[in-house]
């Protein structure tokens, strides 16, 4: 096997695809050495695979078999080299349309036409086909050097009425309240429930709290070892650390603000919630069995030997983060920062199951209140954009057109901080949190301005009703007592 991988120069650990008989296709799989999928994320690699594994099936299992004089019956499955404009038709009615089918939402038809669009492009390219049967269309794109146009191609077949400039957020106080009724288990009344029984509280809440107050995108946190975790004096209100490129999406390596509650909620986590699950890790040693474990034995800095090198903790990915130990005075540990009970490091599913079951108990205990991680990201931009704007607007309303200009020299736009701080390449996607404030406001005020059909201090027509039928029947009673009164 080792020497059938080398002779077809497949890279050791690359995820790859398998057909329903087994068969392997080298062609196939090489896009995942593609320097598309090769510098892709982790969570956008598997969503990829995924999302292709599942148009691939789609033609194996429910488009027309192919004619092939080499097959035993004389006919065989449709494969990837012969999908047709028809197939992906078939396909996106199947997943959009049929009411039998699961009907996607647009944004996830959407990932899935750029996932097998992205495959197909380079098939391609690659010479491995002539034609893609994912229609393309001219799309233009704006050029970050001084606004040019350039015309591009992308996927024709991705719906128009995904919510691109829609945003879910949290506010402060039902953040608090989804965090400490889901993960920590309190009742909305803010009592504790003595039937809670959940575990790793300290450890699920300064997750949550961390994400919601630095924007950490959910893998880039997941992936925090302990050396990205700075010290605590007391004596700051926030402390800087450095995301590397290694696990930042897109390369975007950036610096990160620690609040000083957060950071100590951390360490106290640190030292004794993971400190618990390393002791019981080690004493049952799960960590002497790790076969490809990464051991930081340098003896100056946070490095690991790889092929007679020694490679900073810095460059390392996500993947190889996981297999991260490093050596203490009391044996090996992870260096991972995130750990679950067993003692080793807890995954993105894993994760994402967190946040699921902490928003069913809110739902059970009648606070309506959903939250999934990106969210969270979502509500550190827009709340900290907020603070910024206001902040930033009250100094300027008192300056004059040269102190505004040196100003803006000096501390920048705050939508460029808040840019910086999400690790956006371009500006034009922090947008998407002005739209946000614009429509807050415009709430607000709908809340506030009286509305001329339906002005408070007028009574409602049902209302009017109901009034009317009580004054009658008192008049009623008050005739009848009247006319006893007159008899009597």
């Amino acid at each position: 096997m080792d020497g059938w991988l080398a002779a077809e120069d497949i890279v050791e650990r690359s995820p790859f695809l398998l057909a329903p008989d087994g068969s392997y296709d080298v062609v196939l799989n090489g896009y995942f050495d593609s320097y598309r999928m090769a510098t892709a994320s982790r969570h956008t690699h598997d969503a990829s695979t995924r999302d292709l594994a599942r148009f691939l099936d789609f033609l194996w299992f429910h488009r027309p078999l192919v004619a092939d004089a080499a097959a035993s019956d004389g006919d065989r499955p449709r494969m990837w080299r012969d999908a047709t404009e028809d197939d992906r038709r078939a396909f996106e009615y199947w997943r959009c349309r049929d009411e039998s089918g699961p009907l996607v939402a647009a944004s996830t038809w959407d990932r899935e036409v750029s996932s097998v669009n992205g495959f197909y492009r380079w098939a391609v390219r690659s010479g491995h086909i002539e034609h893609s049967p994912i229609v393309q269309r001219r799309a233009r794109t704006h050029s970050r050097n001084r606004g040019l146009q350039r015309e591009l191609e992308t996927a024709a077949e991705r719906r128009p009425d995904v919510g691109r400039d829609r945003v879910e957020w949290l506010p402060p106080r039902m953040y608090r309240a989804w965090r400490d009724v889901g993960l920590r288990g309190y009742r909305p009344d803010g009592l504790p429930d003595p039937t809670f029984r959940g575990a790793r509280v300290a450890r699920n809440a300064a997750y949550a709290d961390t994400m919601v107050r630095t924007g950490l995108r959910l893998e880039e946190q997941s992936s925090l070892t302990i050396y990205e975790l700075p010290d605590r004096d007391g004596f700051h209100g926030y402390y800087r650390s450095w995301l590397p490129a290694s696990i930042a999406k897109l390369g975007s390596a950036r610096n990160i603000y620690f609040p000083d509650s957060v950071l100590r909620d951390l360490w106290t986590y640190v030292e004794v919630d993971r400190a618990e699950a390393v002791t019981r890790a080690r004493a049952a040693g799960r960590y002497d069995r790790l076969a490809d474990a990464l051991i930081v034995d340098h003896p100056t800095r946070a490095a690991v030997r790889l092929d007679a090198r020694w490679i900073g903790v810095d460059r390392l990915g996500p993947e190889q983060r996981s297999r991260l130990l490093r050596r203490t005075a009391e044996g090996l540990e992870p260096a991972a920062l995130w750990l679950g009970g067993d003692g080793l490091p807890l995954t993105l599913h894993a994760w994402k199951s967190v946040f699921r079951a902490a928003s069913d108990r809110c739902v059970r205990s009648g606070l309506m209140i959903y939250c999934h991680p990106h969210m969270l990201r979502h509500s550190f931009a827009v709340t900290t954009l907020e603070h910024l704007q206001r902040g930033h607007l009250r100094v300027l309303d008192s300056m004059n057109p040269e102190q505004r200009r040196h100003y803006h020299m000096v501390f920048g736009d705050p939508l460029d901080w808040v840019r910086r701080r999400l690790g956006h390449r371009s500006v034009e996607t922090t947008q998407i949190y002005p739209h946000t404030l614009a429509e807050l406001e415009m709430e607000t005020r709908m809340a506030l301005v009286g509305d001329a059909w339906e002005d408070p201090r007028l009574l409602r027509a049902a209302d009017l009703a109901l009034e009317t039928e009580d004054t009658q029947n008192e008049l009623v009673v008050a005739g009848g007592s009247e006319l006893g009164e007159r008899s009597a």
